[in-house]
């Protein structure tokens, strides 16, 4: 045997595919992303589509609908119904605010100081979840009723006069009022702050604050300087996924509220299932849709940050 046969070095097992497997991964990723894209396209893309081909029809349900290119739809829904536009983003807003307000000392507390209660008060955070919505807020029917202590309390303390002052309630009763909505709002929509919050607050470096309190900062310097910034991303995601879904709900405003506090959700509701008017219910889908999307665009671009987790 020749010596160049001896030392002949064995042809790799892999051949020519270790090559060729950085062209097979580089399909991997898409393939993934495909049984998502195939839903958004089917239960979201194409409902957009139908929604925006039907907002531009005339007809009737007896007659039927036909397509005619009639964008004034647009401006007839939004000057007929831009108070209740503006009420929803109102009650949303304040909402938004509330929930921030509460969410944001809980969530620091669940991520800094719980230990290993953690995730019990996890637990409760997500509680209101094991039942309905619709069983979450009729609950609150009875507690803002006139024969409930809540009620009875506020009353005694004044707080029932300070909200008539400031427009939230027209009489001494708390239920069947803008006060009431906004409070089950509030309520159904914290989780929502909360989690983000929390996923952000959790992040959080205890070190950087001992950093801070070495270099004289006070306790408010430290959460301004160091805590917020650092929880922004939580308080953008946690704001957003409370005040979009908001906006559009219906079912508070109509279990908590009255003829005056009616919601655009609880008007497209009317006008897809009791008018039967499905241009103009899909015309103001729409509406909302780009008056949501434009503020959110500005607001986030305002809050300086895109990273929403």
């Amino acid at each position: 045997m020749s010596e160049a046969t001896a030392t002949r070095v064995p042809a790799s097992p892999l051949g020519t595919g270790t090559a060729a497997t950085p062209a097979r991964r580089n399909w991997v990723p898409y393939a993934l992303l495909l049984p998502g894209l195939l839903w958004l396209t089917v239960f979201f893309v194409l409902p957009m589509i139908t929604l925006g081909s039907q907002s531009l029809q005339e007809g009737n349900v007896d007659e039927g609908f036909v397509f005619t290119g009639n964008v004034g739809i647009y401006a007839d829904a939004f000057s007929r119904y831009w108070p209740h536009m503006v009420r929803s983003l109102s009650y949303a807003g304040l909402a938004t605010v509330l929930a921030l307000l509460l969410g944001y000392p809980l969530a620091y507390f669940i991520a800094q100081k719980a230990g290993r209660w953690k995730n019990v008060v996890l637990v409760l955070v997500i509680a209101p979840f094991f039942t309905s919505f619709l069983i979450r807020t009729l609950a609150w029917k009875t507690i803002l009723s006139d024969n409930w202590v809540v009620t009875q309390w506020a009353q005694q303390l004044g707080i029932t006069d300070v909200l008539q002052a400031v427009g939230l309630t027209s009489t001494d009763s708390l239920l069947f009022s803008p006060f009431a909505v906004v409070m089950g709002l509030t309520y159904n929509f914290l989780p929502f702050m909360i989690l983000p919050l929390y996923a952000s607050l959790e992040r959080l470096d205890p070190r950087l604050l001992e950093a801070a309190g070495d270099l004289y900062a006070t306790p408010i310097q430290a959460f301004r300087r160091v805590t917020w910034p650092l929880s922004l991303p939580g308080v953008v995601a946690g704001t957003l996924l409370t005040f979009i879904p908001a906006s559009g709900d219906f079912i508070n405003a109509r279990l908590l509220g009255n003829t005056q506090t009616t919601m655009i959700g609880s008007v497209i509701d009317s006008q897809f299932l009791r008018v039967l008017d499905y241009p103009l219910a899909a015309a103001l889908s729409f509406v909302l849709l780009v008056v949501i999307v434009t503020l959110v665009a500005l607001y986030v671009r305002k809050a300086g940050t895109e990273e929403l987790l």
